[in-house]
């Protein structure tokens, strides 16, 4: 998603909502932003239950979900690797990682389930079910929007990029070149606007789905497992595996097309450079360069219509619309850049801590709202519509806070405790000065 998709353990040890230890304010404006994605993206899928006018005029020129999920992707960008870089360790990374995000995953996915059965929602996708255990496979991985599986909840598909992200970083880490990031997101950038055209989509799952999906998986836990080695050799093996597996399935397999694959991608490698660049970890000048063409690339690239080498792919470019929202998140990030040691809108910091949860939750409580409301609430009379909006939000809002306080924080203490146990040594590269990393990771 989106993933918060656009987040982490990195947080000290809070005991309710709202409480924010000093350190943690220095860094407001990541979780203004997060909160602002969060709730644009809330208004993106209310649209066509609610507000069927406002999407009928909008949206050949501006599409509000990508604005949301690509300021979440920035984010991203801009915290997880240093969180890889301060921990300095693969291992306790990855267990930060599955503690952040598998439990309010599993809990949304139950609701998603429970709904369904009941007819309460737009029911899951058919094909689920033609493979029930290849799709629980993909799911586990988080892969499944690069497998070739409907998401079972809509908005899961931004977790497959954010899991190629950290893949990507998890690899760059070990080998020793996670201070390339400038050049990665470069290299993203002019291939989605040049090579994307031509890259196919969907090729490996439509040709082998279930072997595509076995082997991701063998691939996934093996690349990950060798990372960790002892052996500089078997880690050099799990940096090829991961980096194979993932740049794979961006290019071969994905479902919305390569295209948009290499900006995400490319996108969220140019947000670890702006922290680089911030940081003074990178030459500033050379950095900045090849930072700022990346955006230019992405906005062309939206533009421009796939060829007949693109297998699969959908023939009509992304548009102005997806232009132009990439765009408008790129100045939204730097704006919040430039405004960080600003105070920040409260209810948006909130919004923020809470967003991981709310980013799953709401598409469940938009359809039990359009199943409530008659399956039709767009025609309903104004007054109508605009209760069933107040509704729509409280609910929204007060299900993430819920999630976020009796799911997500315990599942981030409990990691904490596991891995605080056993300090693993360093897998590999320098450790980062902590500085502002004390912030959460997005999703």
């Amino acid at each position: 998603m989106v993933a918060r998709m656009p987040t982490n353990t990195l947080t000290p040890p809070q005991t309710q909502i709202g409480s924010r230890p000093d350190k943690a304010r220095r860094m407001d404006w990541l979780d203004a932003l997060r909160g602002l994605a969060a709730l644009v993206v809330v208004f993106e899928h209310s649209l066509d239950v609610l507000l069927p006018e406002v999407r009928a005029a909008a949206s050949p020129w501006f599409d509000f979900g990508r604005y949301g999920v690509f300021v979440f992707f920035l984010v991203s960008g801009y915290v997880v690797p240093f969180s890889l870089e301060r921990r300095g360790s693969v291992r306790r990374f990855w267990a930060g990682r599955f503690f952040r995000l598998y439990p309010a995953w599993c809990v949304s996915l139950v609701l998603a389930l429970m709904l369904g059965a009941a007819g309460m929602s737009y029911g899951l996708p058919a094909a689920l079910g033609e493979r029930p255990w290849a799709s629980a496979l993909a799911h586990m991985t988080m892969l499944q929007d690069l497998l070739g599986v409907p998401n079972a909840v809509n908005v899961y598909w931004t977790l497959s990029y954010e899991m190629v992200f950290y893949l990507l970083v998890t690899a760059m880490f070990v080998a020793g070149v996670h201070r390339s990031s400038a050049r990665v997101a470069l290299g993203f950038g002019v291939g989605a606007a040049i090579l994307g055209v031509a890259l196919p989509s969907g090729l490996l799952a439509s040709r082998w789905p279930g072997g595509t999906i076995l082997a991701a998986a063998l691939f996934l836990a093996v690349g990950l497992a060798a990372m960790v080695g002892r052996r500089r050799a078997v880690r050099r093996t799990g940096v090829a595996v991961v980096a194979a597996l993932a740049l794979g399935l961006l290019v071969l397999d994905s479902r919305i097309g390569a295209i948009e694959s290499l900006c995400i991608i490319a996108t969220m490698f140019a947000g670890t450079a702006v922290r680089g660049i911030q940081d003074g970890r990178l030459r500033t000048w050379p950095a900045v360069a090849m930072v700022a063409v990346v955006p230019a690339f992405t906005l062309v690239a939206g533009l421009r219509t796939p060829t007949a080498l693109a297998l699969n792919a959908n023939p009509a470019p992304l548009g102005p619309d997806w232009s132009i929202a990439v765009g408008a998140a790129w100045l939204t990030f730097l704006g919040g850049l430039a405004l960080r040691n600003r105070p920040m809108p409260r209810a948006l910091v909130w919004a923020g801590m809470v967003s991981y949860s709310l980013y799953l939750l709401h598409p469940l409580v938009i359809q039990a709202i359009w199943h409530a409301a008659g399956r039709d609430p767009g025609n309903l009379p104004g007054p109508i519509r605009l209760i069933w909006g107040v509704v729509l939000v409280t609910l929204v809002l007060g299900s993430a806070a819920v999630a976020y306080r009796y799911v997500e924080l315990p599942a981030q203490r409990l990691g904490r405790r596991l891995t605080a146990r056993r300090r693993p040594r360093p897998d590999a590269g320098p450790r980062a000065d902590p500085g502002n990393d004390s912030v959460r990771v997005p999703v």
